[in-house]
């Protein structure tokens, strides 16, 4: 299963239980509530088990307050709705602040991590979400 627009794109491995995302440019709220929808979508076959979320940010910008609020909304609801793991991929100082204000609106700073490279990120989720050839790992 993918989405994708022009700011974004969404990916679903279902035998992994993984939603991985790239994000693009600077967003308005209405990006944000367009992401979210896409991804609820997308991730609505992993509802009801512990899902993760891989999201590859090294080419968002700093975006407007507002979507600080709907982003935070949005890791709230996957929180809400089993997500056990989001790893973010970012590199720039500005956008990481901005990551962090959003883990705190979304109450989300426990199951968060990030990374600078995707490689770091990949190997994070290996050992910590998907055993190597067997899928997901049995941590409940």
């Amino acid at each position: 299963m993918s989405s994708w627009s022009l700011e974004y794109t969404i990916d679903v491995d279902l035998e992994n239980a993984v939603v991985y995302a790239k994000i693009y440019g600077r967003w308005r709220a209405e990006t944000a509530e367009s992401y979210h929808a896409a991804l609820k979508k997308e991730a609505q076959p992993l509802m009801g088990r512990p899902w993760a979320k891989v999201i590859d940010l090294t080419n968002w910008r700093t975006s407007r307050q507002e979507v600080t609020e709907v982003i935070g909304k949005h890791m709230a609801w996957s929180v809400e709705n089993g997500v056990g793991l989001q790893i973010y991929v970012i590199n720039n100082t500005s956008t990481y602040r901005q990551l962090n204000e959003m883990f705190d609106k979304g109450n989300a700073r426990e199951v968060s991590q990030t990374f600078r490279t995707m490689v770091e990120a990949e190997q994070y989720l290996k050992e910590n979400w998907i055993e190597p050839g067997k899928g997901r790992k049995a941590t409940e």
